[in-house]
């Protein structure tokens, strides 16, 4: 990490190896102040331990207005972090932009200024199976590894998976939303287009026929997230879980209405937030006062 210019026009270098917290080095760089995170600018005190990601953060910007009161607020680069209250649970959430790596870096800063977490994601995907509607939920068992973030902690054989009571606490809060939510096997890719079978004008897909071999494996769903996130997740000893709402379904090749979106993302977030909340709720039952 680099200062200012010295007098002899050197650049000026952090020399310490000391890795405790509020130090930069080249493994855990910070930010504007020593004990901020480099990428999501955030600090010890400024993340709760429920945490919603939303890949969108002009999605999680709106969101915000589901928090009362606002304790925190953070924003750098493409990610956006906001602390407060949903129902009086202490909640943060983050909008991570798109795809595993900066899920990757959201997790990895965020462990090093709290924890335990527990963690759900909260986003849009492709239906495989024609049973799954537009519009329609998927509350994530378990992820396919289709990207190569997470090969960089565990081996490829290491199963991505949604924590049980973060799963049971997402389809909860789907039937008391009154939502169609189905449970099951998601792939996550590694890109939007080629990665997920789509071949567009100039850039034919090497495998078109992906979407087909997954929905015969009884694969529910394609997105850009989830098994990075329960991969890390289960590394650190944390509880996580995914939920999407449908925006596409790929044997019919059909996208979702313009006018339809707001509710689709409305009523995900919504079952994610009152999933956390049942998850606050019982684990405060069980810890003494």
């Amino acid at each position: 990490m680099t200062g200012p210019p010295s007098p002899g026009g050197r650049v000026s270098v952090m020399k310490k190896k000391d890795t405790s917290a509020g130090t930069a080095t080249a493994n855990l760089p910070r930010g504007a102040s020593p004990s901020a995170m480099y990428h999501l600018a955030v600090a010890p005190g400024d993340v709760h331990p429920y945490v919603l990601l939303l890949g969108d953060p002009d999605r999680a910007r709106r969101v915000r207005s589901a928090l009362d009161p606002v304790d925190r607020e953070r924003s750098k680069r493409e990610f956006y972090t906001v602390s407060g209250r949903y129902r009086r649970v202490p909640v943060t959430i983050v909008g991570t932009g798109i795809g595993c790596d900066n899920t990757e870096i959201a997790i990895v800063e965020l462990s090093q200024v709290a924890g335990p977490l527990t963690l759900i994601r909260a986003g849009t995907c492709g239906a495989l199976q024609r049973h799954v509607e537009i519009g329609d939920l998927v509350v994530t068992s378990g992820a396919m590894r289709l990207e190569t973030t997470s090969l960089a902690y565990v081996d490829p054989g290491y199963p991505a998976v949604a924590h049980h009571a973060v799963v049971a606490a997402l389809l909860q809060a789907a039937r008391a939303a009154k939502a169609t939510a189905h449970l099951g096997i998601t792939a996550t890719a590694a890109g939007f287009f080629g990665a997920q079978g789509r071949s567009v004008p100039g850039f034919p897909a090497l495998d078109p026929g992906l979407p087909e071999r997954l929905a015969r494996q009884g694969v529910l769903n394609f997105e850009m997230e989830a098994s990075t996130l329960l991969t890390l997740a289960s590394l650190r000893g944390y509880r996580a879980g995914v939920v999407c709402t449908a925006f596409a379904s790929r044997p019919r090749d059909e996208f979702i209405a313009d006018g339809d979106r707001k509710s689709a993302e409305d009523r995900c977030v919504h079952v994610a937030l009152e999933a956390l909340h049942a998850l606050a709720t019982a684990d405060a039952k069980r810890t003494p006062d």
